[in-house]
């Protein structure tokens, strides 16, 4: 087999397992705190929540890591690690120890994903490069669908620690032959610096506000501490500004902000994964915790959202070729503000009918903005820069789904009573919950979602004609990642 297909095999096995376990987990989090001494409902979110938070917070980090020492054995190291994280998930114990595994499958995730689109960019030529990320791309989102229907399926029939098992075999065959067949491709930059200031700043400063947003939503909005971590982190956020503007070799490109369309289509991304990233979340702990339904039927119910959007998806990429992404995603905006009017509208008990209308409206419309806008991005920044593009895009749309799951469960907290959030993160083990409250947040969730919708398709409309490449000498920060 010609080599750069081997690469593309390869890379998009290990972009796959990562994007699986960022939803397979999801669809289990009733069971887990069912069965899982410790798993309260505050450590199931940040079960959710460490893996998206150490990925966001290291992508670039870890992309300049692999400029340096190389990017084929910087991700080969990604693979053995995130296989360790997930050996160490399904041995858990203790609701601590999943979060502790948790976050190693983060670290090794955040390898794959920082390498796997610079590996594949080193391997194939322009004329077939777009190609082959597109695959990846392809592989990734199948990655998330096949991760609900397939957790739902192993939870009921073998146990939750079944849905780290079957990362197991491949991750174990997937590190031997990205050792043994991947090629170095990108000669090391022997001579470059690690932002040591940057990476810090940023590192601390994300965490930090997460971690005070989250705390926050469980009720201790007043608390010294939690007010605390809220000016520190937003403090060491605009630090890192300051910093980047002064560094030699940043991990930040400050200067692909100059780029129209890459701020508009960035801030857009930001602002549609902020309105939608709660949105499996929350109906997960419905359809089990309200509806009683077991994990695997939450699975399926939830595949008209998954379905549509990857069929959207690779359509609507192929029409921006011919429209651009600015028409095609605001109307893909606009047909998911439809979705969540109708979930805002719908009764406290809407037949499945309705919500499977909303959810094809939503991934038909998500699915619409999403791969347009990424290829426009990508296109409108110079060729030594798409590595680090790559990275802030990716960092973006992370930190825009973990806002999300922040204010998902600050509603839900907010609203329904703390026995019935309770009960239903335990997938309904005894008592009544308060359907009535639950449904009462929901409609408060899906209303913000709708307006931080609506603002994504303003900007996306505002974008104008995207910019033609610039040279990488317009760009003034040098180029990392």
């Amino acid at each position: 087999m010609d080599r750069k297909w081997v690469t593309l095999s390869n890379t998009t096995v290990g972009t796959f397992m990562a994007l699986l376990d960022s939803s397979i987990v999801v669809i289990s989090l009733p069971t887990i705190g069912r069965e899982l001494p410790g798993a309260t409902p505050a450590v199931l979110l940040w079960v959710v929540l460490s893996y998206s938070l150490v990925t966001t917070t290291l992508l670039l980090s870890l992309g300049r890591l692999s400029d340096i020492f190389g990017r084929v054995r910087l991700y080969t190291v990604g693979f053995a690690v995130f296989t360790v994280g997930s050996l160490l998930a399904s041995l858990s114990a203790t609701g601590g120890e999943l979060l502790a595994a948790r976050v190693v499958q983060g670290v090794g995730a955040g390898f794959l994903f920082s390498n796997s689109a610079a590996i594949l960019t080193d391997a194939f030529p322009p004329g077939e490069r777009g190609r082959a990320l597109g695959i990846n791309q392809v592989a990734a989102l199948s990655g998330s669908i096949l991760g609900l229907v397939l957790g739902g399926v192993l939870t009921t029939e073998l146990g939750w620690r079944s849905i780290f098992w079957v990362n197991l075999p491949v991750g174990l065959f997937g590190t031997w032959w990205a050792y043994a067949q991947l090629t170095e491709l990108h000669r090391p930059e022997t001579g470059a610096r690690l932002d040591w200031q940057g990476n810090l700043t940023f590192g601390l400063g994300l965490t930090a506000t997460l971690v005070g947003l989250t705390l926050g939503s469980l009720g201790g909005w007043g608390q010294p501490t939690i007010v605390a971590l809220l000016l520190i982190g937003p403090g060491l956020l605009v630090a890192f500004v300051a910093i980047e503007r002064r560094a030699i070799q940043p991990m930040f490109d400050l200067g692909l902000f100059r780029i129209r369309t890459f701020v508009a289509g960035n801030a857009a991304a930001f602002l549609a994964a902020l309105a939608r990233g709660a949105f499996t979340f929350v109906m997960v702990f419905y359809f089990q915790g309200v509806l009683r339904t077991s994990a695997e039927e939450a699975g399926l119910l939830l595949l008209p959202l998954s379905a549509a959007f990857a069929v959207a998806g690779p359509m609507s990429g192929i029409v921006s070729d011919f429209t651009g992404a600015r028409s095609i995603g605001t109307a893909g905006l606009l047909l998911s503000c439809v979705g969540f009017g109708v979930l805002v509208l719908a009764p406290s008990s809407p037949s499945y009918s309705t919500l499977a209308a909303a959810m094809v409206l939503l991934g038909i419309g998500q699915g619409m903005f999403a791969a347009p806008n990424r290829s426009e991005v990508m296109s409108s920044v110079p060729a030594a820069r798409r590595g680090i593009a790559a990275g802030v895009g990716t960092t973006f749309l992370n930190a825009g789904n973990l806002g999300s799951l922040i204010i998902g469960f600050t509603v839900l907290a907010s609203v329904v009573p703390a026995g019935s959030l309770a009960l239903a993160f335990a997938g309904q083990t005894g008592g009544t919950i308060d359907a009535s409250a639950f449904a009462s947040a929901l409609h408060l969730l899906f209303a913000i979602a709708l307006a931080l919708t609506a603002s994504a398709a303003a900007v996306n409309l505002l974008r104008g004609h995207p910019d033609p490449p610039s040279t990488p000498t317009e760009v003034r920060a040098p180029a990392v990642g």
